[in-house]
């Protein structure tokens, strides 16, 4: 096995024993089984879930708002970071606001948010949308800033105008931060997805899962909803790093 291969199976282990310690547990009654219910149960509750369609609904439900409220977040916080990058007469005006505004916890957003915008849809998006802006904001902001100076120095010798140099030197060298910060907005737009949808209930959603679960005492179905939310993450960063090496070695070739 080549040690690559090795590698990704390592990371396995440690799942892999938990769910050993787990079926364990159930089968010993090391723990009540009212509270953590055999993972064959859970499984048979996972087949109910998927041959119904429920879990299907769900999650359709959960990605679309997911990514509604990441599109609009990141494409407001590129807009923001990149004025604040840009523009000092920018940074200025607005820079201390922002800054007071990214140390308010995201969550304590929630009671002005379902007031103005109830506890629907609207009111998940404008969450997770404020979830997604924040880093996107700070990346663009600090990779714009941190261009090197010695690649302005070249373009001023060459001559380029001041756009030719956001486009063809600043941009460039911002990327990686930029990409940063949307990876960053990906991951914390579904985190804030199962938030939004635990704590404003209405609507369906993977988030709605865990609450029928806990209402019910269903333990077994709150695992489920939990192994999914998790899957899920798990399938997000995965794609986001592949992206993320597709783009490295894209800028490397173009360098």
């Amino acid at each position: 096995m080549r040690p690559r291969s090795a590698g990704r199976w390592r990371g396995a282990v440690l799942p892999l024993a938990a769910v050993a310690l787990w079926w364990l547990s159930a089968r010993h009654g090391w723990v009540d089984s009212v509270l953590l219910v055999p993972p064959g149960t859970v499984l048979a509750t996972a087949w109910e879930q998927i041959s119904a369609g429920t879990l299907w609904r769900a999650l359709a439900a959960s990605l679309a708002r997911e990514a509604a409220g990441f599109l609009i977040g990141t494409l407001g916080g590129l807009v923001l970071g990149a004025l604040l990058g840009l523009s000092p007469w920018f940074g200025r005006l607005v820079g201390p606001s922002f800054h007071t505004f990214k140390q308010i916890s995201l969550f304590a957003w929630i009671p002005l948010i379902s007031v103005w915008f109830g506890l629907g849809d609207v009111a998940k998006v404008v969450f997770l949308s404020l979830a997604a802006l924040v880093p996107v904001v700070v990346n663009t902001c600090d990779g714009i800033r941190g261009t090197p100076p010695a690649l302005l120095e070249v373009a001023r010798v060459c001559g380029y105008t001041r756009w030719q140099t956001v486009a063809e030197v600043v941009l460039p060298a911002a990327l990686p931060a930029i990409f940063t910060g949307v990876y960053l907005a990906l991951i914390y737009s579904w985190l804030a997805t199962i938030g939004a949808e635990y704590l404003l209930v209405a609507g369906r959603g993977i988030g709605n899962t865990l609450i029928e679960g806990s209402e019910h005492f269903r333990m077994d179905l709150v695992l489920f909803g939990m192994v999914v939310i998790g899957l899920v993450g798990w399938a997000m960063n995965a794609s986001a790093r592949a992206l993320e090496r597709r783009l490295g070695r894209w800028l490397g070739r173009a360098a």
